[in-house]
């Protein structure tokens, strides 16, 4: 076999008001990830989840930051600083970490671990921005907010479990954008990041889009994070996600531009971590969406039909 793939569970839903999404992982390998990723020539080995509390049990309220509102603040650190060091030990194991949400707050987490001793890009595939802070945040759900963690705005400048120092705004692609704040587009027309919207897709193609966005991350970086948010397929295509918007990308898109990376990666090695989050079976029809997110990571490392 290939590249040892370590998937890693993080069955979380403190950063969503809708829970279902902590069944996420267990969906995902339900649908065929181990099988998926063996057949693209990879070398899966399961490191189960993390064990993470029921919502239900926990007070949102218990910890709260300095300014503003943040859901299960106290939680979202816990899980995130655990699967921080699950992830740095990942890598230094020679292994490369599959993180398998829970909602989007996991990929704080994600970045943290992957980026402690890296410099390190990021693919943004989403259809929001997660650019909101407890300051900015209407709804307090931290699973709005992970790239603003990582890049420490606001108040997550105080936090050191949340920022990641050697992930730079210049070195982060947003792949699918179509549901933004007025906020959002502010900070990201002020930033350095680069932004591809849904309308771009539809002028430019999805691979040219991708083949930038992975310049983007790739650039003066030692590795690149995959960052997958189910919701940025449409609706039709992946219905079990909480936050579905309209007019996302189709299967066959979705396939184009995880093939894309993927042959990135093949010529020069270049993915340092994944995360795939968002999927809610409760909402789910057949276990779709969990199937499609499946058959997404195994063509992010090499699965082709020919």
């Amino acid at each position: 076999m290939g590249q040892r793939i370590r998937i890693i569970g993080a069955p979380m839903d403190y950063g969503a008001d809708r829970r279902g999404v902590d069944m996420g992982p267990s969906a995902i390998r339900y649908a065929g990830l181990a099988d998926g990723l063996s057949r693209a020539g990879v070398d899966p080995i399961d490191a189960g989840d993390l064990s993470i509390p029921r919502a239900e049990e926990r007070d949102p309220d218990a910890k709260q930051p300095s300014r503003g509102n943040a859901k299960f603040l106290r939680e979202v650190e816990d899980v995130c600083t655990r699967l921080a060091d699950h992830v740095e030990q990942t890598l230094a194991d020679g292994e490369f970490p599959l993180v398998l949400g829970g909602d989007h707050s996991v990929a704080i987490g994600s970045m943290q671990g992957s980026s402690r001793d890296a410099d390190l890009g990021a693919i943004w595939f989403d259809a929001h921005a997660d650019l909101n802070t407890p300051e900015t945040s209407p709804s307090g759900n931290v699973h709005g907010m992970p790239l603003a963690a990582t890049l420490g705005r606001g108040t997550f400048g105080d936090q050191a479990w949340a920022t990641a120092p050697n992930v730079r705004e210049g070195s982060i692609a947003y792949v699918g954008l179509r549901s933004i704040d007025d906020r959002e587009r502010k900070l990201l027309r002020d930033s350095e990041m680069t932004a591809f919207t849904m309308a771009d897709i539809d002028k430019q193609g999805m691979t040219s889009v991708v083949e930038t966005a992975l310049d983007v991350a790739t650039t003066d970086t030692d590795g690149v994070h995959v960052s997958l948010d189910l919701d940025w397929l449409d609706p039709k295509t992946a219905p079990g996600v909480g936050t579905p918007v309209r007019g996302g990308v189709t299967y066959r898109e979705a396939h184009a531009a995880l093939e894309t990376v993927s042959r990135r990666h093949e010529s020069g090695d270049i993915l340092r971590s994944m995360d795939v989050v968002e999927v809610n079976p409760i909402l789910d029809e057949g276990n779709e969406t969990a199937t499609l997110a499946a058959e997404l990571a195994a063509s992010t490392f090499g699965k082709r039909i020919l």
